[in-house]
């Protein structure tokens, strides 16, 4: 993906640190991609993964510090596209105490066409191992499936295997998606600060939830489980 032509074509914004460390991983020596390692999962909190080559969807209320969990997990730059016309960002002071802000690559497009326009361009390239798109609608069926087919290019012909995240407001509802994750804040009892972690659906996984807590240096930590619906 050439980052200058998004760029050009649509008005994209980006962190000026990121722009030197992500074209390095674009391309080789020679100018092409080398393959990319199989696809795998990503263990994002405990024994919990999302498949890699693959796109899921986070909703909820803390959707976004799910997706920065997620970034956490894993290496190297961060694809965050977000509407242009959105006045709500993320809060630059806290990013520092989540993630290093220089992995993220803010990308804004203006019209909301261009948001999985730009989030299938980042998949396809193959060129950053996370896309996160926060979109202020979910997207349909046909959509989900080219992102899809996306995130399989360019695990074959880019560097890495990427994963591509959704983020949806309240339960969500994208179509065709590999996961969906809700991330609500709960507090019960003592716990001043916790989150309710749901998987609410998975190709190849039960619904459940579990109850998060505060981790060290900004993370989150599991603290118990109970199958869907029952009180944790």
């Amino acid at each position: 993906m050439d980052i200058r032509r998004l760029e050009n074509k649509m008005g994209t914004s980006y962190y000026s640190v990121m722009s030197r460390s992500f074209a390095p991983h674009m391309l080789t020596r020679a100018g092409h991609r080398p393959p990319a390692p199989a696809a795998a999962s990503v263990a994002f909190l405990g024994d919990l993964a999302l498949t890699r080559a693959r796109v899921h969807e986070l909703c909820g209320q803390a959707r976004h510090r799910l997706a920065l969990t997620v970034a956490r997990a894993m290496q190297g730059p961060v694809i965050w596209i977000a509407p242009g016309w959105q006045a709500g960002q993320l809060n630059g002071a806290a990013l520092p105490d989540l993630i290093d802000p220089a992995r993220l690559l803010f990308a804004t497009p203006r019209r909301p066409e261009d948001l999985l326009w730009t989030m299938e361009e980042a998949l396809r390239s193959g060129a950053a191992p996370l896309v996160v798109a926060d979109l202020p609608a979910p997207p349909a069926l046909t959509p989900v499936r080219r992102l899809h087919l996306a995130c399989e290019t360019g695990a074959s012909t880019g560097n890495v295997a990427p994963l591509g995240l959704i983020l949806s407001a309240g339960t969500g509802g994208a179509q065709g998606v590999e996961s969906r994750w809700s991330l609500e804040p709960r507090h019960r009892g003592d716990d001043a600060r916790a989150w309710e972690l749901a998987r609410l659906r998975a190709r190849t996984a039960p619904e459940a939830r579990w109850q998060v807590v505060p981790a060290a240096r900004g993370g989150l930590a599991l603290k118990d489980r109970a199958s869907l619906g029952e009180d944790v």
